[in-house]
């Protein structure tokens, strides 16, 4: 049987993402499958399961009508509806599904003759005009208000009801809201930036929504709706977030840099370029995803920031680095949808390793064992603090973690079909050629980078597999029916097997997975200009790090001999090699670990960042180690 390979380069097919309706139906096994299964029968079984929720119960008419307080509680109700309606589709679990549907027709029942759904008692609602606010470093509305954003998260709810058990009265009461929406901002005379708090980006996120209500009806009001919001948004002088995107402006200097709400914002222009194909809005968000690539994410693949700032969810500036930098959750779901957007329009596989980055890591590493807690932060250095009931990382670690099935695998045009995401699971994906194609993966990923691929199409035909080379993946291996190909995978992208397949197939992968080690530098640098006017600098921190990784998993001690929150290293003058040890779970310890060993002191051990020093509240992990300073 001929098989012909390729490299695909930065530019090619668009991916259509998978997903149980978008022909295909993917389970995930192993790490994933485990977290997506605590978190169905945990967070989306428990948190919410009649009215009488508190998450749901603040919208009730009595509650509403006298409620002039609150911050962002209500979007637990459409972010429950998000993760609930993929979680009850993808496992058929007939519970959940009659909870989900009684609370999405509560939450219909209660929408108002304007098509007000939201918290607030009238004076506090977005329809009205606020008064001047005050001068503050994040341009606050006058009166506190999450009612746009609140509102945004319901459509998106009830859309992804709507999707998987379709009933017109979940997309007339998403439609009611967006008119509601539309009509605010043109003839009622409202400006989005008014509405929330970060020079406006807690309210621009409705561009997502909006874009979303477009693409349900065809209706081009709702696409007029998110040009408005954007327009909105560049006229703030504040904001400017398409010119500045545009610019390559870092991250940290659009508005505050706020690093969830900037992501939103970006997933709703990526979006926007879907649907109008303006090449402005692609590159805007290119431009400021390299800028969080760049300088912006923790090695656990979530933002991270908000050292020595008014806030921690901010991104700090351009080359600053800390052991302590905050991780919001909610962050972390931002960004794996920005990437899951810009996987759909490139087909690049860098976005599809970001989100394999982020969830084997900062993800994982928020998530309690029992799918009921979560961390709002986590830290590359400190300690586990699982949130309270009202957080809104809650439900986002939910959300983000129903994102993974639908971008595990793809179906690429009509004749290919990408791996994106490994590790155990299925997937089973329409073909033209060939009729549903049944994937089968078999691997202990990410603990081992061996993976048997099954490939069994209803009936042989030609078509393309797709596999995702990871960049640490030098020297990868792949094989088909037990014959090498006669090409080496390029790292970085995806290696494309085109050939006829028949049933029973086989493709083995080999990842070579080697512990890493990564540095990075705390410093300071003060400069100034001279009298003649020449530059002067002076250095006046430095503290140098190091970290280790192993394939796409982040490794992390607890408490270094038991209670000390640091230490400093000498490193052997030898390659990593020498002093870096990874070892395979075996009948003591269920998880890989690497022993750095630097030869005066008693070998430090690290266990996978996720479940260092133990997944329980208050305990600790070590990522960054300090090094000594040279001599």
């Amino acid at each position: 049987m001929s098989t012909g390979t390729r490299h695909d380069g930065p530019a090619h097919d668009k991916v259509r993402l998978g997903g149980p309706f978008e022909e295909a139906t993917v389970g995930l096994g192993g790490l994933l499958g485990e977290a997506l299964d605590a978190n169905r029968h945990g967070r989306l079984s428990h948190f919410i399961v009649d009215e009488t929720s508190p998450a749901i119960a603040i919208f009730a008419p009595q509650q509403r009508r006298h409620n002039r307080e609150g911050d962002w509680y209500g979007e637990h109700a459409g972010k429950w509806l998000i993760a609930a309606a993929k979680a009850a589709a993808r496992s058929g679990d007939a519970e959940l599904r009659t909870r989900l549907l009684r609370v999405a027709d509560f939450l219909v029942s209660t929408q108002e003759d304007d098509g007000y759904l939201g918290t607030y008692a009238p004076e506090r609602r977005f329809m009205r005009k606020q008064p001047p606010k005050p001068l503050s470093w994040d341009g606050a509305p006058s009166m506190r208000t999450w009612d746009i954003w609140t509102h945004a998260y319901l459509i998106l709810g009830l859309l992804e009801v709507h999707r998987h058990f379709p009933a017109p009265r979940y997309l007339d009461a998403a439609r009611r809201i967006g008119d509601l929406c539309l009509h605010s901002l043109t003839d009622g005379g409202i400006d989005i930036t008014e509405l929330g708090n970060h020079h406006g980006l807690s309210a621009t996120v409705l561009m997502d929504p909006a874009v979303e209500l477009y693409f349900a009806t065809g209706e081009p009001a709702y696409l007029q709706l998110a040009q408005t919001v954007l327009a909105q948004a560049e006229r703030h002088p504040e904001l400017r977030l398409l010119s500045h995107a545009l610019d390559g402006t870092d991250a940290a200097q659009i508005a505050t840099g706020k690093a969830y709400q900037l992501a939103w914002n970006l997933v709703g222009l990526a979006k926007l370029h879907r649907a109008t194909g303006n090449s402005d809005h692609r590159r805007a968000v290119e431009n400021v995803w390299r800028s969080i690539h760049a300088h912006h994410l923790s090695l656990g693949g979530g933002p991270c920031g908000g050292v020595g700032h008014r806030s921690r969810e901010v991104f700090n500036p351009a080359g600053v680095f800390s052991p302590q930098a905050y991780v919001e959750t909610c962050s972390t779901l931002a960004w794996m949808q920005l990437n899951r957007e810009l996987l759909a329009i490139t087909g690049e596989a860098r976005y599809a390793e970001e989100i394999e980055r982020s969830a084997y890591n900062d993800l994982l590493g928020a998530q309690a064992p029992d799918g009921e807690n979560w961390c709002y932060y986590v830290f590359a250095n400190g300690r586990r603090v699982h949130t309270t009931y009202w957080r809104c990382c809650k439900s986002s670690g939910a959300m983000a973690l129903e994102e993974l099935p639908g971008v595990a695998y793809a179906r690429v045009g009509d004749d290919a079909i990408a791996v994106n995401l490994y590790g155990p699971g299925s997937a089973r994906i329409e073909l033209p050629p060939c009729g549903p194609v049944t994937i089968e993966q078999n691997t202990t990923y990410p603990f081992d980078a061996a993976i048997r691929l099954r490939i069994d199409p209803e009936r042989a035909a030609r078509f393309r597999l797709k596999l995702r080379i990871p960049s640490w993946a030098t020297q990868a291996r792949v094989a088909v029916n037990g014959a090498a190909l006669d090409t080496e995978p390029a790292v970085g992208g995806y290696l494309v097997i085109d050939r006829v397949w028949s049933a029973g197939d086989e493709v083995h992968a080999q990842f070579p997975m080697t512990p890493q080690a990564h540095t990075a530098v705390h410093r300071n640098v003060q400069e100034s200009r001279a009298p003649d006017g020449s530059a002067v600098a002076r250095e006046v921190l430095h503290y140098e790090y190091l970290a280790v990784t192993c394939g796409p998993l982040v490794y992390a001690s607890g408490l270094i001999d038991g209670f000390k929150t640091e230490e400093t290293l000498r490193l052997p003058s030898t390659p990593p090699s020498a002093w870096l040890r990874w070892s395979g779970p075996d009948a003591i310890e269920p998880v890989p670990r690497i022993e750095l060993d630097p030869g005066y002191r008693a070998p430090l051990v690290f266990r996978p960042y996720y479940c260092a020093g133990g997944r329980n509240d208050g305990a600790w992990r070590l990522t960054w180690m300090s090094l000594a300073p040279a001599a």
